[in-house]
């Protein structure tokens, strides 16, 4: 009952004060518009695509082709599922960025790199970073930092970034994104930029790109046996070519003679011509072998959902940020009226009485 009561009890306190509230509900309303007016547009593109899965152990082209040559085929699991995790980290990574933004984003000669500079920030952030851009101004007048503002120095594979390239790569990640599917490695590609066009070209862009880096990851390996087993293969095939020519200049010079010393010498020439062939014959097979996987190997990634221009913004719209403000405005309003007040009264009588 006592609980009854003192419900009642603060529903005519709130009805009391109902014009503070109204006052709140208006001042609320008008920060909900402030603030959708100052934070720029936003716009997503989402690209989804589906990497190849499953086993190629024994209809991939160098099970093909060992079965004609009769070698063993090359065993692979279908890792492209791991490829397509490794999405979100080959997007993220810096030399990707780095890549990505010296792309051409419309019809004239803009970069990425030139477009982040002119995207809008709300009119706080400028507020907030006052005082940074005041101190790091100060300290470049007394440095004798020089002025690193378009190169990037690669020394021994380390990247060396200038302050504002390290700023551009900071907002390309919070710009683009990667999204996999644990179950089904389904990847969405996600870019946001306050351009519509400019998120489909980058959206595009990144898809087209990470699909590069996974197919040099995949098949690098057998690129290289490749080269290998080719100048091995030159190597070999010249051998068997000059021990071909020498067993049959042997022949020639040596036609009309009977003697035990000269069957021996031709015996020998054509054992090391045989041999020679043999192993000529090995290595082509094994190019064989590795040029097929060199075409296994490289991952298919299928559309599913390409590069849209989208129409409408993708940021939190009027209405919501007006709730948020008006509910905080209002709930401030409320504890003000019935604790706020409360206590500082008894804080002040308490100090008077002492």
């Amino acid at each position: 009952m006592e609980q009854e009561i003192d419900l009642l009890d603060i529903l005519r306190k709130i009805i009391a004060i109902r014009k503070t509230i109204y006052k709140a509900v208006g001042i609320g309303l008008i920060i909900g518009i402030i603030v959708t007016v100052s934070i720029p547009k936003q716009y997503t593109v989402e690209v989804t695509l589906s990497p190849e899965m499953g086993s190629r152990k024994s209809n991939g082209l160098s099970s093909l082709a060992a079965s004609f040559l009769g070698g063993d085929a090359a065993s692979s699991d279908g890792s492209d599922a791991l490829n397509a995790f490794l999405s979100a980290d080959i997007v993220s990574s810096t030399p990707f960025l780095l890549e990505l933004k010296d792309m051409k984003v419309n019809e004239g000669n803009t970069t990425l790199d030139t477009y982040l500079d002119s995207q809008s920030s709300p009119w706080w952030s400028y507020v907030i970073g006052l005082p940074t851009m005041m101190v790091g101004g100060v300290k470049s007048l007394f440095s004798d930092e020089k002025n690193m503002t378009t190169t990037t120095n690669t020394k021994q594979g380390v990247l060396e970034l200038t302050k504002k390239e390290a700023g551009k790569i900071g907002q390309l990640k919070k710009s683009i994104s990667v999204v996999i599917e644990k179950k089904s490695a389904m990847t969405t590609v996600i870019v946001t930029f306050q351009n519509p066009k400019v998120a489909a070209t980058v959206a595009d862009s990144v898809v087209k790109k990470l699909q590069e880096y996974i197919i040099s990851y995949r098949i690098s390996k057998a690129k290289e046996d490749c080269i290998y087993l080719e100048r091995l293969f030159k190597e070999r095939q010249q051998e068997y070519y000059a021990a071909q020519k020498k067993y049959a200049d042997y022949i020639d010079s040596h036609n009309n003679l009977i003697l035990q010393s000269v069957r021996a010498e031709q015996e020998r020439l054509q054992n090391d011509m045989s041999l020679a062939y043999q192993v000529y014959s090995q290595v082509t097979n094994q190019l064989q072998l590795a040029r097929a996987k060199v075409q296994e190997e490289k991952p298919v990634f299928a559309v599913i959902e390409p590069a849209v221009v989208p129409l409408q913004s993708s940021g939190k719209g009027f209405v919501i940020y007006a709730l948020v403000f008006i509910f905080l405005c209002v709930a401030v309003a409320i504890g003000w009226e019935l604790l706020g007040k409360g206590f500082i009264k008894t804080l002040k009588e308490g100090t008077q009485n002492k």
